[in-house]
């Protein structure tokens, strides 16, 4: 800081006192884990699990304030003052580029593909509309992950394990290991499919799954180098499925005339619920709230500067929005390549991930480089980088829930296992047969909707909660938005559940455990929405009169 001009002592003096004063009011507001008696206090943080320890955290405030020596772009980079944020720069916006990329990564997972190729051959063009609202809604959610993450500098799986009772948050817990295993088998699978299709079948469904085992290790490993090195990996990867869609995109020579009407004109029909429901459930996984709120803390940010914090809050927005923005145009190639190709067609129920490649061959030929091996590079890298971002939020929920102090290869390796045994057993099962794939698939995506309230809800609860993000906390407006999406998910889901439970499940036995299934599963997405508030409170009150 530059000593204040001469014959200004008494102005400057006042103004010091001012701004201290000021920086300690905000300080009083800011949320509970960054003040001294709060979660993240530093006698206690050493004995904590975190999600980043401090030297492996970017640094992207390049000074603490004007560099009169230099005078340069890095000085422009930081604030030395707590009343108001540095200008926007592009710089700074590049430093704070990762987090939300690794993020989108859920949006272009196997699973989404799938969802992407059946909604385009079973309803054409008529669901992209559904399929942009959907990112819009995933987006909401993934920004209120960001801004829990930086506004508390812990994540979700963390303060889940603060905020909620020890049977509660061992449920959670339980629950997100589920949802990520499930996702996990997905896209194993997904990318095993793909390494069966750019080996010509030669290596059969269960090596491509060993084989994704092994070098999801490799890919993790170069976190040691840096996170900003893992994160250009994940930038390789989705530039390698953006150029392998846009090539098909470009190949299939869609009606661009239909597309347009597709995004802007909101059609839906009884015919295609099924897909629309599909579109939207494929959204929001459990296991990315985790991980998001976990991947923006790679970042140096000073909870106690406020400027700081709403400063990484407007540039994770946009980086974010422009992540989604991607996979939002990655996912429209796939819509749009298996609309213009199998609409209307006899075959449009019955492809999946396994015949995709198959069919897009036989109906589009092969050109310069077959769409059969161009489909297989797409889908290898889609593959492949979920796997990766689900082993890393793997990571995050079992550390940041049973507060582990593991090393990470050996949290890796635990996280692996459990989807890697399961997905073995079932690649040397189903092998065989699409039919069963598609089969296993449905259940998979059952599997996951189940778990979603079980994110969304802590996640909403939490980031409107002022004792946990001060005055980070979301408004009563944007509560009220958050609430009604979260609704509208968990809505369409259990139609989807109702819909795949009401032709799986049959006979009075079955029928009776669904119904207590139904009943336990109702209880505790009840207990996590009405906790700590003024009607649990007057239920537990009149239980308690009762009882006496």
């Amino acid at each position: 800081m530059a000593a204040a001009p001469a014959g200004a002592g008494d102005g400057a003096s006042t103004a010091t006192a001012a701004a201290r004063a000021s920086e300690e009011e905000a300080r009083a507001l800011l949320p509970a884990s960054s003040t001294p008696d709060g979660y993240a206090d530093e006698e206690d943080e050493d004995l904590e699990e975190r999600a980043y320890e401090a030297a492996e955290k970017v640094i992207v405030c390049i000074s603490d304030g004007p560099d009169l020596e230099t005078g340069g772009d890095d000085a422009a980079l930081c604030s030395s003052s707590g009343a108001a944020a540095p200008p926007f720069s592009w710089r700074k916006l590049w430093l704070f580029t990762g987090p939300g990329f690794l993020m989108s990564i859920a949006f272009l997972d196997p699973g989404n593909l799938e969802g992407d190729l059946q909604a385009g051959a079973v309803a054409g063009d008529t669901l992209l509309w559904l399929l942009m609202w959907a990112t819009a809604m995933g987006l909401l959610v993934q920004l209120l992950a960001a801004r829990l993450g930086v506004a508390t500098g812990r994540h979700l799986a963390e303060l889940c394990r603060d905020e909620y009772p020890d049977w509660a948050r061992r449920a959670l817990w339980l629950m997100a290991e589920v949802a990520m295993v499930g996702a996990d088998i997905q896209e194993v699978i997904g990318s095993a499919i793909a390494i069966k299709i750019l080996s010509r079948g030669y290596l059969p469904l269960w090596a491509g799954v060993v084989i994704t085992a092994l070098d999801c290790f490799i890919f993790l490993s170069l976190e040691n180098y840096g996170v900003r090195k893992l994160e250009a990996v994940f930038a390789v990867l989705i530039a390698t499925m953006a150029i392998s869609f846009a090539w098909m995109f470009t190949d299939t020579k869609p009606n661009m005339k239909d597309l347009l009407v597709g995004i802007l004109v909101p059609k839906l029909s009884s015919r295609t619920i099924r897909q629309a429901v599909g579109v939207v459930g494929c959204v929001i996984m459990p296991h990315n709230v985790f991980l998001h709120s976990a991947l923006v803390q790679s970042r140096k940010i000073d909870q106690n500067k406020e400027y700081q914090v709403r400063e990484a809050l407007r540039y994770y927005s946009i980086e974010s929005t422009i992540a989604l923005a991607v996979s939002f145009m990655i996912n429209l190639f796939v819509t749009t390549v298996f609309a213009k190709g199998f609409y209307g067609s006899k075959e449009a129920g019955n492809i999946g991930l396994e015949n995709a490649g198959q069919y897009l061959q036989e109906k589009f030929g092969g050109g310069f480089f077959p769409i059969l091996y161009i489909w297989g590079i797409g889908l290898l890298a889609a593959g492949q980088s979920s796997t990766i971002t689900g082993t890393y939020a793997g990571q995050f929920i079992m550390g940041g829930f049973l507060n582990l102090k593991l090393k990470k290869w050996v949290r890796a390796l635990i996280t692996r296992s459990f989807a890697i045994v399961p997905t073995i057993v079932v690649a040397l099962f189903f092998d065989t047969s699409d039919s069963a794939l598609d089969v296993l698939n449905e259940w998979l995506n059952v599997l996951q909707s189940i778990q979603i309230p079980f994110a969304l809800i802590p996640l909403i609860t939490l980031v409107s909660k002022e004792q946990v993000m001060g005055v980070f906390k979301i408004g009563p407006n944007t509560q009220a938005v958050t609430w009604t999406v979260a609704t509208l998910l968990i809505t369409i889901n259990g139609y989807l559940l109702m819909d795949f439970f009401s032709s799986e499940i049959r006979g009075p036995l079955s029928g009776a455990l669904l119904c207590v299934a139904v009943l336990i599963y109702a209880s505790f997405v009840l207990y996590l929405i009405l906790r700590g508030t003024e009607l649990s409170e007057k239920i537990v009150k009149a239980i308690r009169n009762s009882c006496s």
